[in-house]
């Protein structure tokens, strides 16, 4: 309606709406009542959201209201006790609260609350009313009692007990019959939180044993209010993982008929099998057995080597295919007409790859090549129901959910069974046969198919004699070329810093000499390739630039081929870094490999760089270190390398039909292995000794 002077006034005022349940909070907890009230460690802010209705036709800024909260319970004595509370007028939507005071609540007392709103002039209903519900909660103010701890196969402060590889489950129980939930961790392993199916109850987690150590769990229980307790730890010791149930090393003499197991049952061989066969190189292992791939290309215990498939259990070989066009078997076991488990080669997708079956669930990848060597391990894990597979110590492809079939027949290497018989029969080497009857850990999985790098080389330059510098273990010297010569500190020289009338002279890299090369024709050669740059292998050397700020790409280890450098290693002004360099065929113009590392000339004062290069052939990477360090962008893919033929080169590289990039600068302790050297060992080359792999 209008007044007189045809101001417009609003209509009649509407109540504020009812506050809705779901807009309610006891702290951070939303509304409820009965078991599924709120407990809370401390007095909470109960908190609503109230509305004033939009039909008011109110400024916005007039659309204000006032909560009134109230809240009640019962006392020890049975009396009734009743609090309320007022807010400050908010607008309308906002969010409105009231901390209860801290010197009212009793503790372990069922407390209710609602609440409504008011504009000024009308209440709206209480949160409680018609559909609505009264909110409810319990002030806790006890922590939890601490959690006992229990492992059955982990007994607490029991000296060294089985194992690597075997899962431990630790059950954690309160006293306390309001926990929901307990906080755990393992000292450098998992944590997390477990909880109980009720509240009061115990709840159990499993843990795998990585290491051979002491090793400890903390744990804290949790009630409903959040309340936590004080922490109980466990202390237990585990040894090392169990031996193979099953071993076969295959290693027998030529002419057996029978394969000698170091665990299990011997394996008698068909006639398709021969003893006395090659070895993987820089293993334990001294010879193998080689299969045909016809039907008498097998060998079987005869009985089980997988006790029970339901439970965790491995299955590790040393194989070398002589093709990969076709399914090969490295083992398998029997389950009655079928397989239950098998570890071999899979030619049915694009690209052969190495694959682990169990109760047909498939794991594959890995990239088989025929002729060269692979350690295969297949692992079943019972407690995840996961099947796994690691090629060369490192897991490949996707884990698969397995469902093993109970039944546990003949076990045998080198076939599998289906309802037509045995097939996919391997045609070339194995060696070292091994299952377990718990899970293989990574790091065993790593040992398992560990190759020791072996040195090819290790050339210090401290000498030189007619021209050559000896090579430290009595190996081929490198030749000196021109402009190539061995710099030794002077005899009788004397130490700046405390002789003020002392003439300093240049220092040596390591040692007392270093190789010397004038950027024009200076190189030095080693006898041969020194290593083979088609399998892995490991180079390093020291090297100082001479100049702060060289003007040209210098060269400082190559390797030939017929037509290109296998690799080379150089210096690149323009982009501050050592580079490396690797073409993926033996011929001019072919794609490359390059990957680099940032390191700034320090000129023939400085202390110069640790470069080297690591070739992987058994996950296909290479990697580039400078001064013990890799990175990301200094590690690439390389499926195929291939053999230079040439001699190793200091100081130069292949450049069209001759030479070039020659190093203006210092080298000093080049060291050559067969096999790729790890994170672990590269910090130690250039130092002047011998890596230990131990």
């Amino acid at each position: 309606m209008t007044t007189g002077t045809g101001v417009a006034q609003a209509a009649d005022n509407l109540p504020p709406k009812q506050p809705l349940v779901q807009d309610l909070r006891t702290g951070q907890k939303a509304c409820a009542a009965g078991d599924e009230r709120a407990y809370v460690s401390g007095p909470p802010a109960l908190s609503a959201v109230l509305y004033d209705p939009e039909e008011d036709n109110h400024p916005a800024e007039a659309n204000l209201v006032t909560g009134e909260f109230e809240a009640w319970w019962t006392d020890a004595d049975g009396a009734e006790q009743r609090l309320t509370h007022t807010t400050l007028e908010t607008p309308s939507g906002d969010r409105q609260q009231w901390r209860m005071p801290a010197d009212v609540l009793p503790p372990d007392t069922v407390i209710s609350w609602r609440v409504r709103a008011n504009d000024g002039a009308a209440n709206s209903p209480w949160s409680s009313e018609d559909d609505g519900s009264v909110c409810e909660f319990v002030y806790d103010d006890d922590s939890p009692e601490p959690a006992k701890i229990t492992s059955p196969e982990y007994p607490e402060k029991v000296f060294w007990v089985d194992g690597v590889g075997v899962y431990g489950h630790f059950t954690m129980d309160s006293p306390s019959d309001d926990v929901v939930a307990y906080t755990y961790r393992f000292i450098g392993g998992p944590g997390g939180t477990a909880r109980p199916e009720r509240p009061g109850g115990p709840a159990t987690v499993s843990y795998l044993p990585l290491r051979s150590s002491a090793d400890e769990l903390t744990v804290q229980s949790v009630d409903r209010s959040g309340r936590v307790s004080s922490e109980s730890s466990y202390r237990f010791y585990v040894k090392d993982g169990r031996a193979a149930v099953a071993h076969w090393p295959l290693d027998d003499a030529e002419g057996a008929t029978t394969a000698d197991a170091e665990a299990g049952t011997d394996a008698r061989a068909g006639s398709g099998v021969t003893f006395g066969g090659p070895a993987p190189a820089r293993t334990a292992l001294t010879a193998t057995a080689t299969l045909d791939g016809s039907v008498h290309g097998y060998l079987t215990p005869g009985s089980p080597a997988v006790a029970d498939p339901r439970k965790s259990f491995a299955v590790s070989a040393w194989a070398r295919p002589a093709q990969t066009d076709r399914n090969m078997t490295v083992a398998s076991q029997d389950a009655g007409d079928s397989a239950g488990l098998a570890l071999g080669l899979s030619a049915r997708g694009e690209a052969p790859a190495w694959s682990f079956t169990v109760g047909g669930a498939r794991v594959s990848g890995g990239a088989p090549e025929a002729g060269e060597w692979a350690h295969l391990l297949g692992v079943y894990d019972a407690e995840t129901g996961e099947a796994r597979l690691y090629v060369n110590g490192h897991e490949t492809g996707t884990r698969s959910e397995a469902a093993p079939a109970g039944a546990a027949d003949a076990f045998q290497i080198g076939r599998v069974r289906d309802g037509n018989g045995y097939h996919d029969r391997w045609h070339g080497e194995l060696g070292d046969v091994r299952v377990h009857d718990r899970v293989v850990v990574p790091a065993e999985a790593a040992g398992l198919a560990h190759r020791t790098p072996s040195s090819r080389g290790h050339w210090s330059l401290e000498t030189a004699t007619d021209g050559t510098s000896p090579e430290r273990n009595g190996g081929a010297p490198l030749k000196l070329g021109s402009g190539a010569s061995i710099y030794r500190v002077p005899d009788g020289s004397c130490l700046p810093w405390l002789d003020p009338d002392c003439v300093p002279v240049p220092e040596a890299l390591v040692g007392e000499g270093h190789l010397a090369l004038d950027g024009r024709t200076g190189h030095a050669t080693a006898q041969g390739p020194v290593v083979d740059t088609s399998d892995s292998f490991t180079i390093g050397v020291v090297v100082r630039l001479a100049d702060r700020e060289p003007e040209r790409p210098m060269t400082v280890l190559s390797l030939p081929g017929e037509h290109t450098d296998a690799f080379k290693v150089r210096y690149l002004p323009e982009q501050h870094a050592w580079q490396l360099v690797m073409p993926h065929k033996d011929q001019r113009g072919a794609p490359e490999t390059v990957v680099a590392r940032f390191a700034r000339a320090d000129g023939r004062d400085g202390t110069g760089h640790r470069v080297a290069v690591v070739y992987d052939d058994a996950t296909d990477k290479v990697r580039l270190y400078v001064d013990g360090q890799t990175s990301a962008d200094a590690t690439a893919d390389l499926p195929n390398g291939w053999r230079g033929s040439g001699a190793l080169q200091i100081g130069r590289a292949r450049t069209g039909d001759g030479w070039g990039e020659y190093l203006h600068g210092d080298v000093d302790e080049v060291h050559a292995f067969a096999g790729a050297l790890t994170d672990r060992d590269i910090p130690s080359l250039g130092s002047g000794t011998e890596p230990c792999f131990c």
